[in-house]
């Protein structure tokens, strides 16, 4: 088990770890989907990663920082959040300039796991329903519907 700054979100049923440095648009991103109703938060700032028994990885929230979220400019909310949620999929926030235009499939190993890693710049508009596509594509090679050459 080991904490890990980042953010976790639960879209279309699968994990998505969000990394990047402060400021990077984590906690931002994470309240464009639990506000548009694509998201639902497991942990921002802080998340407790631990690898289970079935070879998976599973995110959880610090307890006294469950269902809390940074909202720059405002403060601390508390929002509705899901439990300990398994990752699926790692979410590296990076400048525009960072984003491929067609990517080649990537893959990080974590704690021993190996997951698909995408990269997105937060502050696009179309970045929280990218989110929602990359959750898709991960529940659709889990599922076998599709290989992962993207």
């Amino acid at each position: 088990m080991t904490a890990v700054h980042a953010t976790c979100l639960v879209v279309a049923t699968a994990g998505l770890l969000l990394r990047g440095p402060s400021g990077s648009g984590k906690s931002d991103l994470a309240l464009r989907c639990i506000h548009d109703g694509s998201g639902r938060l497991v942990a921002d700032d802080q998340v407790v990663v631990a690898r289970t028994g079935a070879g998976t990885l599973q995110a959880s929230a610090p307890a006294i920082l469950a269902g809390r979220i940074e909202a720059r400019g405002i403060g601390i909310l508390t929002v509705d959040h899901a439990g300990p949620s398994r990752i699926d999929a790692i979410v590296d926030l990076v400048a525009r300039d960072g984003v491929e235009r067609l990517p080649h499939a990537d893959h990080e190993t974590l704690m021993g796991v190996v997951l698909p890693r995408y990269r997105l710049h937060a502050f696009d508009v179309s970045a929280a329903a990218r989110l929602t596509l990359i959750a898709r594509h991960c529940l659709a090679i889990q599922s076998g519907e599709t290989d992962d050459g993207r």
